[in-house]
């Protein structure tokens, strides 16, 4: 007598993983994982009677095929979304033809490549590989590990007479552009508190402001972007007239001094108790009460979280 293969009952489950199983299985960061899910819909989770999100095991093949095609060069919002069938076929059709260094563009931990194409002041592949790296990270990874590294070493390259000033104008220029398009799709979705940026008079430096926007308008802020040196009351009437939840304020090294954090306590008594006040940059304060003081971009990038979830305090007057 055959016995016949046993079928899971009513009260089996099919095997199940934690996202940090999940991140083992792949090869893919927890932190990516969660991204994707929130901006393409993929993985999928599910959830346990406790609460706990788990995935189904059968993600684990086609998150493997999703960062073999990133691999290759494509975009994230190219693959992540995409079945199975369009992975294989994408897959079958760029494997013979990976990007590397005979495309000619220097690959993502070339920083050397990177200042190369400054120093010639070569736009359109300076943009080609930026928009490259930001399709194989996600937000904080490509502002951490390629924008912020770039900025300073093109600011040390032009102390040491290696780059002229008109090589850090052209930087400043060409990422400042590139930021603003990769934040416009986030700020077309967002529906979460709407925060002010700008910089005080005296401070010219829009980088740090313009990747502190990308950052807090991917984790779902509202973006009003002002730029720099706005004066203080018009920061102040603007975020009541709008009912802005926060002013961000960017402070560079060249900044740093009495005669700003002067101005930021003054700015931070202006605002309304309900308005959060967040200061970042090189330059930047000692921390203080009702002033928001971010040394990083995780720090900040937490600090959005929080405000998102309402689990920012109101600020006390100074």
């Amino acid at each position: 007598m055959t016995s016949r293969p046993s079928t899971p009952g009513p009260e089996e489950e099919t095997p199940k993983l934690s996202i940090g199983a999940l991140s083992r299985a792949t090869g893919i960061a927890v932190e990516t994982l969660r991204t994707w899910e929130s901006r393409y819909g993929f993985p999928v989770p599910e959830r346990k009677p406790s609460g706990h999100r788990v995935y189904p095991l059968d993600a684990v093949p086609r998150l493997r095929r999703i960062a073999e095609a990133l691999a290759l060069g494509h975009r994230a919002g190219q693959v992540v979304g995409a079945s199975q069938d369009a992975l294989d076929r994408l897959l079958v059709g760029t494997a013979a033809s990976p990007v590397g260094p005979s495309s000619g563009i220097p690959p993502a931990e070339d920083l050397e490549g990177l200042l190369r194409l400054v120093a010639a002041f070569d736009a359109e592949r300076l943009t080609r590989t930026l928009l490259g790296d930001w399709g194989r990270m996600v937000p904080i990874e490509f502002l951490e590990e390629r924008i912020a590294p770039l900025v300073v070493a093109v600011g040390d390259a032009w102390k040491s007479g290696d780059l002229e000033i008109r090589h850090e104008h052209f930087l400043s220029e060409r990422v400042g552009d590139l930021l603003r398009s990769l934040r416009l799709p986030f700020e077309e979705r967002a529906s979460g508190p709407l925060v002010v940026f700008a910089t005080l008079p005296g401070e010219a430096h829009g980088l740090g402001l313009q990747m502190a926007a990308l950052l807090l308008a991917s984790v779902g802020c509202r973006i009003l972007y002002l730029g720099t040196e706005v004066p203080p009351p018009q920061l102040t009437s603007l975020a009541a007239d709008l009912g802005a939840r926060a002013v961000a304020v960017s402070v560079s090294s060249s900044s740093r001094g009495s005669a700003t954090t002067a101005a930021i306590r003054k700015l931070r008594r202006s605002l309304p108790p309900r308005v959060a006040l967040v200061v970042g940059g090189d330059g930047a304060p000692r921390a203080q009460a009702g002033i928001d003081v971010v040394r990083s971009l995780r720090e900040l990038e937490d600090w959005g979280r929080r405000l998102v979830a309402g689990r920012l305090p109101a600020s006390r007057r100074t």
